[in-house]
């Protein structure tokens, strides 16, 4: 969340920030509560000086310390009661983007930064993934529906050795090249911690719950990694702190009617290796710059184009100052496929989770920057490799990096 003080300070900025993201907040609200707090306080500490002089009147300080007592204790309500409604209404404030954010109301008006690679033209027509799949049976449509219902799906034989092979090659590159420390996150977590993240109470109609235990299941690693150090103070010396973690996720994808319902790009659940940094304020942006190309490089590893684009205003996170998007090219799909999105959240996060550090062994903690982004998601990646990798009998070369992991050169 933004700090309540910035926001006093500085109203009209995060006025013109809120409108610039084409969003809605709550800003005057926030304002009014604070005014009426701040009086209020004055006032409290007004009559707490008057309570301890007449203290010290014995014939008036009984009669008059009753009726101070009362007051003082209505006040204190009403004080507490306004800071419950500042905390649910600083939630609903978004982050500033920085300046150099392109403005924009949608994606339509992301910014290509640049390209890696051509996009693969093939000497046949290609085949998207949902018809290589069914054709050589390592998807199944048809059972994740009678298993789970509609966007579910069951990968089989080669098709679930892929993913699984995707996910290793991903681990072993972050953490023995790129110098991540790997974590097995919790798939579940508290509802404070959905708070920390900046996933409540904006999302919440886009998370699985289960009501009965409280229990929040996450739709990506983000959100626990964001926690791990969830009211702690760290040092100096031990930033910066990097995790790459694998998990499952899962999100509840309200949509339009017939807006990718064919094949694995959208479903309820899915897989993805998440990046993750916790860093010095001073170094967020350079940190950001090393992030997303450690995301780049499982796409150069793969032999896979792409292209990277930097979010306008109206299509950043709401908890980011600044991201960059990775889409790869799906010739078989004939369109570009995010596969992950990298951003610099600020102290966004980690003044909601209380994550802070010294900057010296006698200084004030200060709140961490920190900064995730994909590393990468599936199933989107499995489908670029799926349809770039295809061959004109029907079957699919297994990229070199992956042929250890996979066991074979060719899925047929």
């Amino acid at each position: 969340m933004l700090d309540l003080k910035f926001i006093r300070e500085n109203p009209e900025l995060v006025k013109k920030a809120v409108a610039d993201r084409h969003d809605s907040a709550p800003v005057d609200d926030i304002l009014r509560l604070d005014a009426e707090r701040r009086q209020g306080i004055i006032k409290l500490d007004n009559l707490r000086q008057e309570r301890k002089a007449v203290s010290k009147e014995r014939e008036k300080a009984q009669e008059r310390g009753r009726a101070l007592r009362a007051e003082i204790q209505t006040l204190e309500d009403k004080a507490k009661k306004i800071d419950g409604q500042l905390s649910e209404l600083l939630l609903q404030v978004p982050n500033i983007p920085q300046p150099d954010v392109p403005l924009g109301k949608d994606d339509s008006e992301n910014v290509t930064i640049r390209t890696w690679g051509e996009p693969k033209k093939l000497n046949f027509p290609p085949a998207p993934h949902w018809k290589l799949g069914e054709d050589l049976g390592i998807i199944d449509f048809e059972r994740g529906v009678k298993i789970s219902g509609s966007r579910f799906y069951v990968l089989k034989g080669p098709g679930a050795r892929l993913q699984r092979s995707l996910i290793a090659f991903m681990l072993d590159l972050h953490t023995h090249t790129h110098d991540y420390k790997e974590i097995y996150p919790p798939y579940m977590v508290k509802k404070e911690c959905m708070v920390g993240a900046g996933q409540l109470p904006k999302f919440a109609d886009n998370i699985y719950h289960d009501a009965e235990d409280d229990f929040w299941f996450v739709g990506t690693a983000e959100i626990p990694l964001t926690n791990l150090h969830r009211d702690e103070i760290l040092t100096k010396e031990s930033l910066p702190l990097h995790y790459v973690a694998y998990t499952a996720c899962f999100r509840r994808e309200k949509m339009s009617a017939g807006k990718d319902v064919r094949g694995i790009k959208r479903g309820h659940q899915f897989d993805k290796v998440e990046l993750y940094k916790f860093t010095e304020p001073e170094t967020s942006n350079d940190e950001l710059e090393k992030l997303t190309h450690d995301a780049e490089e499982v796409c150069q590893r793969l032999g896979l184009a792409y292209r990277i684009r930097k979010l306008c205003t109206g299509d950043i996170g709401f908890s980011s100052t600044k991201s960059y998007d990775i889409d790869v090219w799906a010739p078989g799909c004939e369109e570009w496929l995010e596969v992950s999105s990298c951003s610099n959240c600020g102290d966004f996060q980690a003044r909601r989770a209380n994550v802070r550090y010294r900057p010296a062994p006698d200084a004030k903690p200060q709140f961490v920057h920190t900064l995730n982004g994909s590393g990468l998601a599936l199933p989107r990646i499995m489908i670029a490799v799926m349809e770039n990798y295809q061959r004109a009998d029907g079957s699919i070369a297994v990229p070199e990096v992956l042929q250890d992991f996979v066991g074979a050169k060719v899925i047929k």
